[in-house]
C-alpha cells in the first residue's frame, strides 16, 4: 500500500521513524513534508498536499492512505478534510483506528504526537491500515450522504421542519 505522510514540526520526529516503519512493514511511503525542523512551519500545506494525493491515487485504483501528525493532530485532521474526498479521523487509541476504517471508511488518519509514544502511534497506524471498511449498508448510507454536501451542499429534509 502507499501511504501518504505530512507533519508539522512536532511530528517531524515521528514522521522519520513512521517512515522507516512502515518501509520495513512493506508500504511504499510518500513524504509531504517537511523535511527539516522549523519551529514556525505552516502545516496546512504539507497536510492537504498528502490528502490530495490520497484521492489521486484512490482515483487512479492505487491502494493508498494518509498519515498527518501535529502537536494535537487537530489542525491536521481539518486541513486535510478540506480536500474533496477526504474523511480523516482524529485517532487517539486503537478503538477510534479501528471504527475510523470500519465504520467511516477513513482515508486518513490524523495523530497527536505529542499525546502518545511511538509505539502507540505505530499500533494506530498499523491497525488503521489493516482495518477494512465493513461496507454495511448505513456506513454506506452516511458516507454518501457526506459525499452529496461535499459535492453540491445538498442534506437530507430536516425533520423538524
Amino acid at each position: 500500500m502507499r501511504i501518504h505522510i505530512a507533519t508539522d514540526h512536532a511530528g517531524l520526529d515521528f514522521s522519520t521513524q513512521l517512515q522507516e516503519h512502515l518501509r520495513a512493514a512493506g508500504h511504499e511511503v510518500v513524504d509531504h513534508g517537511p523535511i527539516e525542523y522549523d519551529a514556525v512551519d505552516d502545516y496546512p500545506a504539507f497536510c492537504i498536499r498528502a490528502a490530495q494525493a490520497v484521492v489521486a491515487d484512490q482515483a487512479a485504483g492505487v491502494e493508498a492512505l494518509g498519515v498527518v501528525f501535529g502537536g494535537s493532530g487537530n489542525g491536521e485532521q481539518i486541513a486535510a478534510n478540506k480536500v474533496q474526498g477526504i474523511r480523516a479521523a482524529l485517532v487517539w487509541n486503537v478503538s477510534t483506528a479501528e471504527l475510523a476504517r470500519e465504520h467511516n471508511d477513513a482515508n486518513v488518519i490524523s495523530i497527536g504526537a505529542r499525546q502518545h509514544t511511538f509505539d502507540e502511534v505505530a499500533t494506530f497506524i498499523d491497525t488503521f491500515i489493516a482495518t477494512p471498511f465493513s461496507g454495511d449498508e448505513r456506513h454506506v448510507r452516511r458516507i454518501g450522504q457526506i459525499a452529496d454536501f461535499e459535492r453540491d451542499g445538498s442534506l437530507l429534509p430536516d425533520p423538524r421542519a
